[in-house]
């Protein structure tokens, strides 16, 4: 290594010290400000009356409760709180973007890190030392291409057919429970608890490079990923469920994903309940018509979201969702709250 790539490299481990620390809601009780903030204004009533619901919807033993998932607060902090909403059952099922699943959580569980760094950094001294930052979250670009490969090792792994991502990240939860790598990923809890996880859009991350990789040198005898089966698997969880319930963080594909489910049980002439239950944690504006995928009055238009029981809350998901999730630990209805075991409805 010559003096100048011996520098980079001091200074790349320099950028790279700080780990962020996930965020752990059993540690503190966040009951009194919540019971509080149910009595204030503004966000923090938003707050309160998220919390509210989310209770309701865990103490609904016949509510099939899903956990949806958009934007990177997974790498700012928050994968154990969504890994201890499915080791207690509070969530039964996972829709997110790929990014959340492949690059934030499975990318942990191989036991690399995300950095705190800065907004402020010089991004192209970052780029020529290999640095990937997500506003002021740092990431190794060279684990995360190692990420990349091991998608694209167990995808040659495979029984060469076509997988709805559901059923592929199932694979990648028996891999890690096999490995000795990190415990309590969201991934690998989730397979150990009948959880399925659905990304949509699954190629718009990391396990997109492994599968291309893989496809380009099978291309005759190839795993691919179905959108399309994914979307009829989720809608098949919607038909069997009596009640569902939406805990959602941002908006995007996954919300509309999970919401359109409703309408197409319709299509395939099945009747079905709107989602009884919805809480949206966003900072996007309704102003443009869109609002992460539009509010849940608008959903309600489509005939997606029963009004009843749905609280838009405008905040930053680091600052909401530990708050509202440590409440709902704390208050212990999940004790109650029965396995659903979604998983083996495709066996």
């Amino acid at each position: 290594m010559d003096d100048n790539a011996q520098k980079d490299l001091i200074l790349k481990r320099s950028l790279l010290k700080d780990e962020v620390k996930h965020i752990d809601i059993t540690s503190f009780d966040s009951r009194v400000i919540i019971n509080q903030m149910q009595s204030m204004s503004f966000v923090a009533r938003e707050i309160g009356k998220a919390a509210e619901i989310l209770n309701l919807m865990v103490k609904d033993n016949e509510s099939v409760n899903i956990l949806v998932i958009a934007g990177s607060s997974s790498a700012a902090g928050c994968l154990d709180v969504y890994q201890k909403m499915a080791e207690c059952n509070i969530i039964d099922a996972v829709v997110a973007t790929g990014a959340s699943i492949i690059d934030m959580d499975f990318f942990e569980a191989l036991g690399f890190k995300h950095y705190q760094g800065s907004q402020f950094s010089d991004d192209n001294l970052l780029r020529s030392l290999d640095i990937d930052r997500i506003y002021d979250t740092f990431i190794d670009e060279d684990e995360l291409q190692k990420c990349d490969h091991i998608i694209y090792e167990i995808a040659n792994s495979l029984e060469p057919k076509v997988y709805s991502s559901m059923e592929f990240i199932k694979e990648l939860g028996r891999w890690l429970n096999k490995s000795k790598e990190k415990k309590k990923s969201l991934i690998q809890t989730c397979f150990q608890k009948n959880v399925p996880i659905f990304c949509p859009a699954f190629s718009d991350c990391s396990a997109g490079f492994g599968l291309v990789k893989h496809q380009s040198e099978n291309l005759s005898s190839h795993i691919s990923i179905d959108s399309v089966k994914d979307f009829r698997q989720l809608t098949d969880i919607k038909i069997k469920s009596k009640n569902t319930g939406l805990f959602m963080i941002g908006g995007g594909v996954p919300k509309n994903f999970i919401q359109d489910t409703v309408v197409c049980a319709e299509m395939i002439n099945k009747k079905v309940n709107m989602h009884k239950y919805a809480i949206q944690i966003t900072v996007a504006d309704q102003r443009d018509g869109a609002c992460s995928s539009s509010t849940l009055k608008e959903a309600s238009s489509w005939g997606k979201v029963d009004t009843q029981y749905e609280q838009m809350v405008f905040s930053e998901a680091t600052v909401a969702v530990p708050l509202i999730i440590s409440d709902v630990y704390h208050r212990g209805f999940w004790k109650k709250r029965k396995q659903k075991n979604l998983l083996n409805i495709f066996e």
